[in-house]
């Protein structure tokens, strides 16, 4: 049961400590996890997890964990963020690899593989962290905090104005200069008020579809919804094998039109939905709404200005370059991208599949 809490059979680190009110200015004041000999290691009863798709930040790498007080439990839901308790805290942190060739703001472009760093020991040296955001539900509600890690990864301070980390990502021979935004707390909030009328901040990540999947913890391979199940900090689910999934993005033996509705649904969705902040946009991007004019196909933009490319349609099928879904993807212009915080960087492998996707989309002549 440790081991399935920690991911690895690392030494105790203490217990997280909540706090009921203020910003304290230090990560480690809630001692979710702490630095040692050189080792990221995480505190009793935080749980390490993945989604099927991750949203796109930049190629860095996550290392997500949620916990709960003791004798409290989620409780699940089939299509929405489960119910957390009070007391609750969820952390994101994002980082890159390196190796011992790289300069100080080099980090290089590879495949996540953050599950098994917690079980071989997450070694900074290997390492360059750069921010761990956090979800606190408090009394009032879920509230966001982000703190940004010194060069010396021995602490992450609060920086509630945000903060930008000048980077160079590697990728063989290429290298590729950009501006890491570390988003303010006013932002953060922002992505996660995914109801427009209500405005309340909510996690993004913890929903059933995205969390159906098997993780890999130090006692092997293990569905995390029956983990959290076990573990006691969710409640009754029924069977993960009949509970919906989505797919993830980069998985060949999906089909693709799965593969680009998972990747729309955690990089869009959350704003492009019945009731969220795009929803004046009329564009509807969760995985249940249907193919049609409210997914994009032959739709005339809204509110787009110049994010259009002076492109007249949301999707044309079969010409991803008369796109606008393309176009805003592919853009890093502010004014323009697609999604409009979170990256500087386009995801060439996301704008790929997307292209894809509407090439081999049937339909009419949207002229």
């Amino acid at each position: 049961m440790l081991l399935l809490l920690s991911g690895c059979g690392q030494q105790s680190v203490g217990t997280p400590i909540f706090h009921a009110e203020g910003k304290p200015k230090q990560l480690s004041d809630w001692n979710l996890l702490s630095v040692a000999s050189g080792d990221l290691q995480l505190a009793d009863g935080v749980v390490a997890y993945d989604l099927n798709t991750a949203l796109f930040s930049d190629y860095a790498h996550k290392l997500r964990t949620v916990w709960l007080p003791d004798g409290t439990q989620a409780s699940y839901n089939e299509t929405d963020t489960f119910d957390f308790p009070v007391g609750t805290i969820i952390s994101k942190t994002f980082y890159y690899p390196t190796n011992a060739s790289s300069g100080p703001a080099q980090v290089i472009k590879a495949v996540d593989t953050t599950a098994e760093r917690l079980i071989g020991g997450f070694n900074l040296d290997e390492v360059k962290l750069i921010e761990t955001r956090l979800l606190v539900h408090r009394e009032e509600g879920w509230v966001a905090l982000p703190y940004v890690w010194n060069e010396d990864e021995t602490e992450a301070v609060l920086k509630r104005v945000g903060d930008i980390k000048q980077l160079e990502l590697v990728s063989g021979d290429d290298k590729t200069s950009f501006a890491y935004v570390v988003p303010n707390q006013n932002q953060c909030a922002g992505c996660h008020a995914t109801n427009a009328t209500t405005r309340k901040v909510v996690p993004i990540g913890p929903k059933s579809r995205h969390l159906n999947k098997d993780y890999t913890y130090a006692h092997g391979n293990q569905n995390q919804l029956a983990a959290w199940q076990e573990l006691g900090i969710l409640g009754e689910l029924p069977s993960p094998l009949l509970t919906k999934a989505n797919a993830s993005w980069g998985d060949g033996n999906a089909s693709l039109n799965d593969r680009a509705r998972s990747y729309l649904d955690i990089n869009c969705s959350h704003c492009h939905n019945k009731v969220g902040p795009a929803d004046t946009s009329g564009l509807l991007l969760e995985p249940a709404d249907e193919v049609g004019p409210s997914l994009g196909v032959c739709k005339l933009p809204i509110a787009a200005g110049t994010g259009t490319g002076d492109r007249k349609f949301g999707i044309v099928p079969g010409k991803p370059g008369e796109s606008i879904f393309t176009y805003r993807m592919e853009s890093v212009l502010p004014s323009e991208m697609m999604p409009e915080l979170g990256r500087s960087l386009s995801h060439d492998e996301g704008v790929s599949l997307i292209a894809e996707w509407i090439a081999k989309m049937e339909g009419r002549d949207c002229s």
